[in-house]
């Protein structure tokens, strides 16, 4: 049985199933064999970010005169799918590290554009995005990190938390309070590595995703020019709405978690043999399989939709929010049952199952909690009066 039949897709061009040999034969050459001494040692290698920018794979959906490949979401959630089959970390790194990307292409001026997208766009340089803090998660809008002007200068205080990868970036895309209360206080500004008063603080101990660093980000006196505010004071929405592309490529590191959890339990219960015959025989297991693989490809759907639309320029939002909720909630079932199906051997380090389980817990999470795209859904609904 050739298991990677099973996930195929009638609907991939050309160029989408190259783009996903490419990535998958890198990804199994070059991570798997690093994959889980890493996440024990949580060893993030910024190499890997660099020749995956070599391969074209870093800024697929960035436009060339930028120093992208100028394909759609829907050659980038194919490779963002590969890289998460093997490493959800990497796959998160390399989302991540396009989201400053797609907000400079969005609203950062030229000269802003062409010294920094290229740099990210080819691996050379790999980005960050830091919004939460210890008073504001999902209420983005409530930060408390202030960037007061002085001549042509923008002096920023505050913490942040929960920044992906803000150690090894070169740039970060930080938002701060220019004015008052709510999100039309709250600006953007670009951070580059190494401005004195931008600091690092202490790295989180998470569950799993260990070889992506997840940080703390200390700011003091920290002094950016006025060069470095993307588009202009209060410019929050403008910015987060770029961000809706972050939960299509979330929803895509779901596909690649759940895909590689599926494949797993079949093999398991393929050479597993109770009472004289495999586990897939018995019904119990088997409806499980099936089940699981049909949650994939009906999330695989709902992903593919949002990356079409946003190809198009269509709206977009409530496409990608329920790609991101449903795939990532698919995916924590598809783990779980992952490793119930491989029993014993499911609950140990042994094998990847428990791996792909505590990987998959943070999709539901990041990018917006899936309580959050609920309510983005659930508020596209209600009817509009005048």
């Amino acid at each position: 049985m050739d298991v990677h039949s099973l996930f195929e897709s009638p609907f991939e061009t050309e160029a989408q199933r190259q783009i996903r040999e490419l990535t998958r034969k890198f990804a199994r050459e070059r991570i798997a064999p690093l994959v889980e001494q890493d996440e024990e040692t949580e060893t993030f290698r910024p190499e890997i970010i660099h020749e995956l920018g070599q391969l074209g794979l870093t800024g697929i959906p960035t436009e060339e005169q930028y120093g992208g490949a100028g394909l759609g979401y829907q050659e980038y959630i194919a490779a963002i799918e590969e890289i998460a089959a093997v490493s959800s970390s990497y796959a998160i790194s390399v989302a991540v590290s396009g989201l400053p990307q797609v907000i400079l292409q969005t609203v950062g001026d030229e000269s802003q554009k062409k010294k920094y997208i290229p740099h990210l766009a080819q691996g050379k340089w790999i980005g960050a995005f830091s919004l939460s803090e210890a008073s504001s998660g999902s209420d983005a809008a409530s930060l408390r990190t202030t960037a007061v002007k002085q001549g042509d200068h923008y002096v920023i205080n505050g913490s942040k938390l929960w920044t992906t990868q803000a150690d090894s970036a070169d740039v970060t895309i930080l938002m701060a309070r220019t004015g008052g209360e709510g999100s039309k206080g709250v600006s953007s500004f670009i951070i580059e590595k190494g401005t004195p008063g931008f600091k690092m603080g202490k790295r989180e101990k998470k569950m799993g995703t260990h070889i992506s660093h997840t940080m703390e980000i200390h700011c003091d006196q920290l002094r950016v020019h006025e060069s470095q505010l993307l588009s202009q004071e209060g410019g929050m929405k403008i910015a987060l709405r770029a961000l809706d592309s972050g939960r299509i490529t979330i929803a895509a590191t779901a596909l690649g978690v759940a895909r590689s959890a599926i494949e797993c339990a079949v093999q398991h219960a393929n050479l597993r043999e109770q009472f004289g015959k495999p586990l897939v025989d018995f019904q119990g297991i088997g409806f499980m399989l099936a089940d699981m693989l049909t949650q994939y490809q009906a999330a695989k759907q709902l992903v593919q939709r949002a990356a079409l639309l946003k190809d198009q320029n269509a709206a977009y939002g409530i496409a990608a929010a329920q790609a991101k909720l449903f795939a990532t909630d698919m995916a924590m079932q598809v783990t779980t049952d992952a490793v119930q199906i491989l029993g014993g051997c499911g609950y140990t380090q042994e094998y990847p199952a428990e791996r792909f389980m505590r990987e998959a817990k943070v999709l539901q999470i990041v990018e917006g909690t899936n309580q959050i795209q609920r309510l983005v859904i659930s508020r596209s609904m209600k009817e509009k009066t005048t």
